[in-house]
């Protein structure tokens, strides 16, 4: 009885053994180049593996149908850790896209707030984003407005809310064009800016004036730190940044 031959398969063995020895390299790779937040998502999914069935999560990242049911519900106990690192980059890159002059006042102030990252954009005397009076950019404040919106474009999961601000006891462009006609006009402004520039146009969901009846330095209702057009880049509806959140950048944009 003749014996059958077989083709030696060590090979095969030893190629499988070298696949998942690049895929385990790989994965410890990516694992120490995440963030604190991510690790720590990981760290308890190997505790727990059952615990994403209970949080209606699918794993580390947010699964797009869930999202959906809880915007239907309302239903947001706290954002997710990849809404505050994006938010948290967002303001990273910002600073270092606006560097402040020593010798310069702020014109630009960001703050990570519970609802999202809060942009003032200040109408200074000595360096005015507007020109005298109207809603017209000088220079200045045309490039400040196209670096955000170079910025928040690259984020279009985000939303976005315009609003003006002027300081009290504004005398009046003209007896039929005071403050409410002059902030609104310039939040508009800012929103064609951003628009321009590469702000998406579903991302800006609101476009307000709101004259003098929210001064930022409410003990100095006069102060020229009210005029100023805020941007609120808002996380998705629902859900909140923590009230605890301290992080907060005060930065001036440098001359275009």
């Amino acid at each position: 009885m003749s014996r059958q031959k077989h083709h030696g398969g060590s090979w095969k063995v030893a190629y499988a053994d070298f696949v998942t020895s690049m895929m385990a390299l790989f994965m410890v790779l990516w694992l120490t180049s995440q963030d604190s937040r991510v690790k720590e998502a990981i760290e308890r999914s190997f505790r727990n593996p059952y615990s994403s069935a209970t949080k209606e999560s699918v794993g580390i990242l947010p699964n797009r149908d869930v999202q959906a049911t809880q915007q239907q519900k309302g239903n947001f106990d706290s954002p997710s850790a990849l809404n505050l690192e994006m938010l948290r980059r967002i303001t990273q890159d910002l600073a270092k896209l606006l560097q402040q002059d020593p010798e310069d006042q702020t014109s630009v102030k960001l703050d990570l707030t519970s609802e999202g990252l809060l942009i003032n954009v200040f109408d200074r005397t000595h360096k005015p984003i507007f020109e005298a009076s109207n809603a017209q950019f000088t220079p200045y404040g045309a490039w400040v407005f196209s670096t955000l919106a170079w910025e928040i474009g690259r984020y279009p999961t985000f939303t976005v809310e315009l609003s003006g601000h002027t300081e009290s006891n504004r005398p009046p462009v003209r007896e039929d064009y005071g403050s409410w006609e002059l902030c609104t006009d310039r939040a508009n402004a800012a929103r064609r800016k951003l628009l321009q520039h590469g702000a998406g146009a579903t991302q800006i969901c609101k476009v307000s004036g709101l004259g003098e009846t929210q001064p930022l330095d409410k003990e100095h209702p006069a102060a020229e730190v009210n005029r100023r057009v805020s941007v609120l880049l808002k996380i998705q509806q629902g859900s909140r940044v923590g009230d605890s959140v301290t992080n907060q950048v005060e930065t001036a944009a440098p001359s275009p």
